[in-house]
C-alpha cells in the first residue's frame, strides 16, 4: 500500500506501471466478456486458457503475453489489436477524430468498430488514390479569368 492507503495507486515506479497495465487489461477483458455475455469458464474454453489463469488476468494479478491476448481475442471475437493497444503492446492506431469516435463508442462491439474502421480506411485510401491520379494527370488548360470589366463588356 502507498502512504495514502490506496493499494492501486501508482508511485511511478516501473513495476507499478506494469501492475496498472495488468489491471487495466484485466478490466477490459472482463468488460468485453460481460458485453459478449460469456462466462469466465466459457471464455477459458474458447481461448484455450485455463480458468484460474484467465481469472488472474481479469483481476490484474497476471499480465498476459501477446500470444495469450491473441487467444483471448479469438475467444471474445474481437481484434487482437484492440487487446494489444489496451495492454500497451501497440500504440493507438491513427485515424483522426472519426477513428477515435468509432473506437470510443460504447454502443458498438469491437467487431462492429473494426468493420467501420476498415470501411472508413478503404474510403480514405480510395479518395487518396483518386487525388494522386488527378495530380499526376495532365493539367487541364487554364481558362482566362473573367474580370469585372470583361463581364460588363460582354453584356453590352
Amino acid at each position: 500500500m502507498t502512504e495514502t492507503g490506496n493499494a492501486h495507486e501508482s508511485t511511478g515506479r516501473p513495476i507499478d506501471k506494469v501492475a496498472d497495465i495488468a489491471s487495466d487489461i484485466g478490466e477490459y477483458i472482463r468488460t468485453q466478456r460481460s458485453n459478449a455475455k460469456i462466462s469466465l469458464r466459457q471464455l477459458s474454453k474458447l481461448a484455450g486458457v485455463s480458468n484460474p489463469y484467465l481469472s488472474q488476468i481479469e483481476r490484474g494479478v497476471r499480465k498476459p503475453s501477446a500470444e495469450i491476448l491473441q487467444q483471448i481475442a479469438k475467444g471474445l471475437r474481437i481484434s487482437a489489436e484492440a487487446l494489444y493497444v489496451q495492454a500497451g503492446i501497440l500504440d493507438l492506431p491513427r485515424g483522426g477524430p472519426v477513428g477515435d469516435s468509432i473506437r470510443a463508442d460504447t454502443e458498438l462491439s469491437e467487431r462492429q468498430k473494426q468493420v467501420l474502421l476498415d470501411v472508413y480506411e478503404s474510403f480514405r485510401r480510395e479518395n487518396q488514390a483518386a487525388r494522386s491520379t488527378k495530380t499526376t494527370a495532365a493539367p487541364a488548360p487554364e481558362e482566362r479569368p473573367v474580370s469585372a470589366a470583361t463581364e460588363t463588356e460582354t453584356k453590352e
